[in-house]
């Protein structure tokens, strides 16, 4: 079979399963998995297919999201760096607000004993990871819980980010760029994250490399609304360049 017609059949296999992965695509055409992945990324620049981890999905899905499961697998060396490097841009003491994702549960469960925080947060795996922290005051931003996050959502997570004002907000999301801003599959998460980022005085997001560039459904804010952005070193110089002019630092770690 010639490049062509595999990738035709790959882009129908997408199109009638709502996703394709590299491994079963590798078995079902007896090819490696690297001749897949120039596949995969031949679609993607064709603009019919996106590529995630593992696969692609059809390029019209604006509103895919991988499960909680999937999100802690992915890029899991660069999220620990990352992780990392925003802990030393952090206050020793003070109000942070924690927002839903694997990179900031990270982060969170990598404060050191020492730190003498008020943490605010709407996501249970961190506020779990939190409670019996000996120098965190925590407080749990209650709501409708989201199963495939685990965090609060809608009118109680809205009306508490409007009653208080942050040191730092830490954020995450599923997509980020300076055309499109910051960008997350589902409309009531893009709330909650859009009241986080107004509570605070200063925020931080943290994503990893691979989000550059990708755009989902539901937009909660400009990537000039961001002071920090701590990424890995997989973001290339021209798009940090890109990223610092329009008024964001960038920590690479």
């Amino acid at each position: 079979m010639y490049a062509p017609e595999r990738q035709q059949e790959i882009l129908r296999l997408a199109r009638d399963s709502g996703r394709v992965d590299v491994v079963s695509l590798a078995e079902e055409f007896q090819v490696t998995a690297e001749t897949i992945r120039r596949d995969l990324k031949a679609l993607d620049r064709a603009g019919l297919l996106r590529r995630v981890h593992g696969g692609a999905i059809p390029a019209g899905r604006l509103d895919f999201e991988p499960d909680l499961a999937e999100r802690e697998s992915t890029a899991a060396d660069e999220k620990d760096r990352i992780a990392k490097a925003a802990l030393a841009v952090l206050p020793a003491e003070g109000t942070l607000i924690l927002d839903a994702g694997s990179t900031v549960a990270r982060m969170a469960a990598a404060i050191p004993p020492e730190a003498a925080l008020t943490v605010v947060t709407h996501s249970l795996p961190i506020a779990a990871r939190l409670a019996d922290h000996p120098g965190i005051q925590l407080h749990l931003v209650g709501g409708r819980v989201r199963h495939r996050t685990r965090a609060a959502v809608d009118a109680w997570a809205l009306r508490a980010y409007g009653e208080i004002r942050a040191d730092v907000t830490v954020v995450a999301a599923n997509g980020f760029s300076v055309e499109y801003g910051l960008t997350t599959p589902d409309l009531a998460e893009a709330a909650v994250k859009r009241a986080a980022v107004a509570a605070a005085r200063r925020v931080v997001l943290v994503a990893d490399s691979s989000k550059y560039g990708q755009e989902h459904f539901a937009r909660f804010g400009a990537l000039g609304e961001v002071d920090l952005l701590v990424t890995d070193s997989g973001l290339s110089p021209e798009d940090t360049n890109a990223i610092e002019r329009a008024g964001t630092e960038v920590v690479r770690a």
